[in-house]
């Protein structure tokens, strides 16, 4: 009997220091382990963005290659007519490629708050999207439930020095996965511009994450934009000059 009460009380103790351990995360780290979820060392994928407006909508296809925070590249594969656009993140520039008219076009820090593809998602969505963890500042405002998950609600506020778009930024990060589940956008005035919402949990390369995201612009009824995640790999072998405007041109 007491062997069984022992193994009782130190289950117990496993239990609460786990427990313990859980909820001493810093905002920082819980930001951290999110992201490390969703890129890994590297990724190699597809995605299909779709682009919803009261009228009509619009599919675009592409392929995806990411390195840290720091590379990324998007070739777009469809439709015909921008077909072989590819677009260059190195560090906190970026370029695009215009296959069509054989044109390198830097991307300059006055049309980063612009539409990206005709979306509802910003340049400065591309160039930052990994920045949240070093160009804000966390704070845990507490717990709510989104899409069936318990979530850490996270306040963002930029860093005096960070050349960013967003005012604030508001992110929901599951407890027990580090999903992002949700993100809420705002302006320098405080007033709500974008909200992102992740779903439909899926198996990409060694992970499960979210393969849906929607963006739904605050003011602009009927108005979305779908990033749907085809594919995906990660921690695969990619050398930094892989993301180089020479390599751009010849991405097929």
């Amino acid at each position: 009997m007491k062997t069984i009460i022992q193994s009782i009380l130190l289950s117990a103790g496993i239990l609460f220091l786990s427990a313990s351990y859980a909820q001493e995360l810093t905002a920082d780290e819980i930001v951290q382990k999110a992201q490390d979820k969703a890129n890994g060392l590297s990724s190699v994928g597809t995605m299909k963005m779709t682009i919803v407006r009261p009228e009509w909508s619009r599919d675009v296809t592409m392929k995806v290659w990411t390195k840290g925070t720091d590379f990324s590249m998007i070739l777009i594969t469809g439709p015909a007519g921008d077909k072989g656009q590819v677009f260059l993140k190195r560090h906190n520039e970026m370029w695009n490629w215009m296959a069509s008219i054989s044109r390198m076009i830097k991307i300059p820090p006055s049309m980063m708050s612009q539409s990206w593809m005709g979306s509802d998602f910003t340049n400065d969505d591309l160039v930052r999207m990994n920045s949240i963890v070093t160009d804000y500042t966390h704070s845990i405002l507490g717990t709510e439930n989104v899409e069936g998950y318990d979530c850490y609600k996270i306040r963002l506020i930029p860093k005096p020095e960070a050349a960013v778009v967003w005012g604030k930024v508001y992110i929901w990060i599951s407890k027990d996965e580090y999903y992002q589940m949700k993100a809420e956008y705002f302006d320098e005035d405080g007033t709500l511009v974008n909200t992102m919402l992740a779903s439909d949990i899926k198996q990409m390369g060694d992970r499960k994450l979210p393969s849906l995201l929607i963006m739904v612009p605050e003011e602009k009824k009927g108005q979305q934009t779908h990033l749907e995640i085809l594919e995906m790999q990660f921690n695969v072998p990619i050398e930094d000059s892989f993301f180089s405007q020479q390599n751009m041109k010849t991405l097929r």
